[in-house]
């Protein structure tokens, strides 16, 4: 299932005008089971922070984490990297047009080339490392871009399900993914390796997840690749999923999984 292209698509419609890129990103922040678990680590992680904070945003996509993060304090200096030009640039552009380029800026940067010694007291990773055949080697990268002390929080696909995929040598949901998931001792231990002196991994998209992402995602990708035509029946379609959606992603939130199609990790240095 090719889903670059939906990405795309959307991004036409939301990215011309700032406030509607704003809507989108609240859309996403509440809709994405994802970003309801990063905002909520991101949030236990600045209390403990002040002013001279550096941050990378590591596979920025459309900025949202990095406009989330750029809220908490006017003083951080933030930096997103990404392989694609054309999210780069749309990105430059917007936070130019809300006043925040000063602080928050975007370039291209291919993670398993990317190093920047002792440069970052955070670096968030969301949805990234699934797409990256080096992953170790970006691991590595990304410890000693870390100040000491500084923690890399990564969201990503399990082996549990992650990608859509129940059984051995099954095809992924997204195409774009050169892993189906991570085993969580696997991640841990490359982590490890990579120098990390803590590493902490739970399980996110337990049972409640897995329906929210099948109604928020699943579907609604399932039918665009089939024709755009969707895109005008959209909006109706999530009139009446949403609060399910919202209902499930508070309960996988709150819960503690066993198991779950998803990870997130924090790795510190």
């Amino acid at each position: 299932m090719k889903y670059d292209p939906i990405k795309r698509s959307l991004g036409k419609v939301f990215n011309n005008n700032p406030f509607l890129r704003k809507v989108f990103y609240k859309l996403l922040d509440m809709l994405l089971l994802r970003s309801w678990h990063i905002r909520r680590e991101i949030k236990y992680w600045a209390k403990k922070q002040t002013d001279g904070i550096s941050i990378l945003d590591a596979g920025s996509g459309f900025g949202q984490y990095s406009y989330y993060l750029s809220a908490f304090n006017p003083g951080w200096e933030i930096l997103g990297i990404d392989v694609k030009t054309e999210q780069i640039d749309d990105c430059n552009r917007f936070f130019t047009k809300i006043g925040k380029r000063d602080k928050v800026s975007f370039q291209y940067a291919d993670l398993i080339c990317f190093i920047q010694p002792e440069a970052y007291n955070l670096i968030l990773s969301v949805d990234v490392m699934e797409h990256i055949t080096e992953d170790e080697k970006v691991f590595g990268n990304l410890y000693k871009s870390l100040k000491k002390g500084g923690m890399m929080l990564i969201s990503t696909p399990s082996d549990q399900g992650g990608s859509d995929v129940h059984e051995d040598h099954g095809e992924s949901f997204i195409d774009e993914h050169v892993r189906d998931g991570y085993n969580i001792d696997d991640i841990r231990k490359k982590l490890f390796n990579a120098g990390f002196s803590e590493v902490e991994a739970r399980y996110s998209y337990g049972t409640a997840g897995k329906i929210s992402w099948k109604l928020s995602m699943k579907y609604p990708i399932t039918i665009l690749n089939v024709s755009k035509l969707f895109f005008i029946i959209l909006p109706f379609y999530y009139l009446v999923t949403y609060p399910f959606c919202l209902l499930f992603n508070y309960l996988d939130l709150r819960g503690t999984h066993r198991t779950g199609s998803g990870l997130i990790v924090k790795a510190t240095k």
